[in-house]
């Protein structure tokens, strides 16, 4: 089934994140090799698709996981929220209907 994962960003998280983004990248990336992701991305601080020094507010993946369960798991340890990027992580099960 799909998962949404929902994740929001600390205050001033931009330099967080350049640090611990190539482990989540590669992360996310071996799971779109296993064709499991349907959609994934950070969320831009304002309304442009490179913010610059904004950053971003936080990120929403996608992603296909055995259960709600594992879907939680996988949230818990990415780097980014290891690094102290994320705040709080929320995991919902997500039906595509268009």
């Amino acid at each position: 089934m799909l998962y949404m994962i929902y994740s929001e960003d600390v205050a001033n998280s931009l330099e967080k994140r350049r640090i611990a983004r190539p482990a989540h990248i590669d992360r996310l990336q071996k799971l779109k090799d296993q064709g499991r992701v349907l959609v994934g991305g950070p969320l831009p601080a304002i309304d442009s698709e490179e913010p610059g020094d904004a950053g971003m507010t936080g990120s929403l993946v996608i992603a296909e996981f055995e259960s709600l369960e594992a879907a939680k798991s996988w949230a818990e340890v990415d780097p980014y929220m290891l690094a102290g990027v994320y705040h709080k992580t929320t995991v919902k099960p997500f039906k595509k209907t268009i």
